[in-house]
C-alpha cells in the first residue's frame, strides 16, 4: 500500500492487519518520486507482491495545502508541487476541491506507477500485478476503490 503517512491513516489499522501483514510506504500526500518507487519496485520484485493499493484519505493536509496554495517553507514546496497535476485536473469538478485532488492524486500515481515501476508494464499487461487507486474517509473508515 502506497499511502499518506497522516496518524490517522494507517494501512495495518484500517484493514485490521497484523504486524508484517503488510508491505506500506508511506509519504505526506501519497506522491511519488524515485525512493518511493525504490521501495515499490523491492516488494514487487523481490517479495512477489502483486497487488498495490495507491490509497489517498479525506481531510489531507498536504492536499489542502496545496489546494489553498499554502506558503510552506523547506522542502515542503516539493509536496505541494508533486500535487499540481492532480490539482489542474480536480479544478471544474463538481463537489469538494480537496477530496476530488485527493482522488485524481491517487488515480494519477496508480497510474504512473503503471509505467515507471521497473518490469510493471509487462507485469501489469500480463495479469501478474494490479495497481488499484483508493480513497479512505476518515468519517466512516470506508475505502472506496476508484
Amino acid at each position: 500500500i502506497l499511502g499518506c503517512s497522516d496518524s490517522r491513516v494507517p494501512p495495518e489499522v484500517i484493514f485490521d492487519q497484523g504486524l508484517g501483514d503488510l508491505y506500506v510506504v508511506r509519504v505526506a500526500g501519497n506522491v511519488l518520486d524515485q525512493m518511493i518507487v525504490a521501495s515499490i519496485e523491492y516488494a514487487v520484485l523481490h517479495l512477489n507482491v502483486a497487488l498495490i493499493m495507491v490509497m489517498g484519505h479525506s481531510q489531507c493536509g498536504a492536499v489542502a495545502a496545496t489546494c489553498t496554495h499554502e506558503q510552506l517553507e523547506g522542502h515542503l514546496p516539493s509536496l505541494t508541487f508533486a500535487l499540481n497535476h492532480a490539482l489542474n485536473s480536480a479544478k471544474g469538478k463538481k463537489g469538494d476541491l480537496v477530496e476530488n485532488v485527493t482522488k485524481d492524486n491517487a488515480i494519477n500515481v496508480a497510474q504512473e506507477l503503471c509505467q515507471t515501476g521497473a518490469h510493471f508494464p509487462e507485469l501489469v499487461e500480463n495479469n501478474k500485478l494490479t495497481i488499484v487507486p483508493a480513497y479512505y474517509h476518515l468519517g466512516t473508515g470506508k475505502v472506496d476503490l476508484l
